[in-house]
């Protein structure tokens, strides 16, 4: 028997949705105590960068930079991961893809406890955060791109939202995968709805915590599911 990753584990869709809810949280984070840098979506940081680029106030172009650089050097680690991982057990990959994911989130999340979200201060703290976050947001769009997995993305929505519109009934399609997308919709608002009250009330130590934790343990729970094993 091979042991090529099969991707298509039952389990592996309720991951991404778990994941795509952390993105949710991951976005709160960054929005709402960051100063308005996205570390898991770099749209939203492309359109900021032309912003700050053309002096509108409230945008710097630092910020930005650091978050595309982390993301990208993310991505090409993912990248490098998943070529190791070719040849071996799915669950191997996830699990490592997992504890990399949550160590880099929960470094930020000791950083974080002498943050002062209000005055962005120390800067060094500021950028570090973002650079971890970027580095492991980047590594789990690296590793979802490799993984496949139709209408989960677990960062991005504009494709999944067009696919509901596109190939819905009243647009004479059969509403492919419909219940996921909606899933992937309502995971991401529902971790970015989580988020925004606790990072307004409780700053950025714990939900980034919270996030490296639900990576870790959603990930070995799905790597013990027998159709991953």
């Amino acid at each position: 028997m091979s042991d090529t990753p099969d991707t298509s584990a039952p389990a592996l869709p309720w991951l991404l949705l778990l994941l795509s809810l952390t993105t949710g949280l991951v976005d709160a984070i960054s929005i709402l105590g960051l100063g308005k840098v996205f570390t898991a979506n770099m749209t939203g940081n492309i359109v900021f960068l032309g912003f700050a680029a053309a002096g509108a106030p409230g945008f710097r172009v630092a910020p930005y930079i650091a978050a595309l650089a982390a993301f990208l050097f993310g991505a090409l680690v993912a990248g490098r991961t998943g070529r190791v991982h070719a040849t071996r057990p799915l669950r191997r990959w996830l699990v490592t893809a997992a504890l990399l994911e949550a160590g880099l989130l929960w470094i930020a999340a000791a950083l974080a406890i002498g943050f002062d979200v209000a005055a962005q201060t120390p800067s060094a703290t500021l950028f570090a955060i973002i650079a971890l976050t970027g580095i492991a947001m980047g590594f789990r769009n690296g590793t979802i791109r490799q993984l496949k997995v139709p209408d989960l993305t677990t960062t991005v929505l504009t494709l999944t939202l067009t696919g509901l519109a596109a190939d819905s009934t009243p647009a004479g399609g059969g509403n492919p995968n419909w219940g996921r997308r909606l899933g992937g919709v309502a995971a991401i608002f529902a971790g970015a709805a989580l988020g925004a009250l606790l990072v307004t009330h409780l700053g950025l130590a714990l939900p980034l915590m919270i996030t490296g934790a639900l990576v870790l343990v959603g990930t070995l729970a799905c790597a013990a599911h027998p159709g991953v094993r």
